[in-house]
């Protein structure tokens, strides 16, 4: 009860006020966790993915989106402006997560995954910059992993695209500070989600038994990092690491 009574409060308070974002990988998970907290504060939110998840509550607006398409960015990115006026904040949060180590990765395996985890965030970004830069503004938030800054055995792919946006990121933050933009890259530990659940719970077992919490994150725990880079708090923070897996990283 008493954690609830915070975070209603936290809603009344609309953090994200009059701010319009795009958040990919929105139907479920982290992504659909940080539509959701983003329209509790007060933004509207463009919620995109390949498939549909209903519903959503308050001020969320789906549209379908494959972040390796250029067409597809362009497509949202204009109907963005078209009906909510500008654009703030865009989270790149789509990823997909392949197991095989370097020499049993074909070449099919490494594409997806580069499609998907590393194109996507510079496409994503390519796209909604030059808006940005009319107005002087924006906030943008690139969903990396602790596997961008560390690594076990396997994953070959996941781990060369989380560690390219979290470099794609400080680029960018550097690139653009002069110009009002912010941009920065958030590194979940192991989070509960579909993407996980789907996965070999051995694997799962593992990560969990090594995080010095011991246990899973919570979606919303990631979008609370989200809400805090996309709103006005954060207006002196760019090119930052923001690291959320129960102290995993620290070891």
């Amino acid at each position: 009860m008493q954690h609830r009574m915070r975070v209603e409060g936290w809603k009344r308070m609309s953090r994200l006020e009059g701010k319009v974002a795009i958040v990919t990988g929105a139907s479920r998970g982290i992504g659909y966790a940080v539509a959701q907290l983003f329209a509790d504060h007060g933004a509207t939110v463009v919620a995109t993915s390949l498939t549909k998840r209903d519903p959503y509550r308050g001020d969320v607006h789906f549209e379908t989106l494959d972040v390796a398409k250029d067409e597809d960015w362009k497509r949202v990115t204009a109907l963005t402006l078209d009906r909510f006026g500008g654009i703030d904040v865009l989270v790149n949060n789509a990823g997909i997560i392949v197991y095989e180590p370097a020499h049993e990765l074909d070449h099919d395996g490494w594409d997806k995954v580069v499609a998907v985890n590393q194109t996507g965030v510079w496409l994503g970004m390519r796209s909604v910059i030059p808006h940005m830069l009319e107005r002087g503004n924006g906030s943008i938030i690139n969903i990396s992993s602790i596997w961008g800054s560390a690594a076990v055995a396997g994953g070959f792919a996941y781990h060369a695209t989380k560690g390219a946006v979290r470099n794609m990121s400080k680029n960018v933050a550097i690139t653009y500070a002069e110009q009002g933009i912010r941009c920065n890259s958030v590194h979940p530990g192991f989070i509960d989600t579909p993407l996980t659940q789907s996965q070999d719970q051995a694997i799962n077992d593992w990560v969990v038994n090594a995080t010095p919490m011991k246990r899973a994150g919570l979606p919303v725990e990631i979008a609370y990092g989200c809400l805090y880079l996309a709103s006005d708090e954060a207006k002196f923070v760019t090119g930052s690491e923001l690291v959320i897996d129960g102290g995993y990283l620290a070891q």
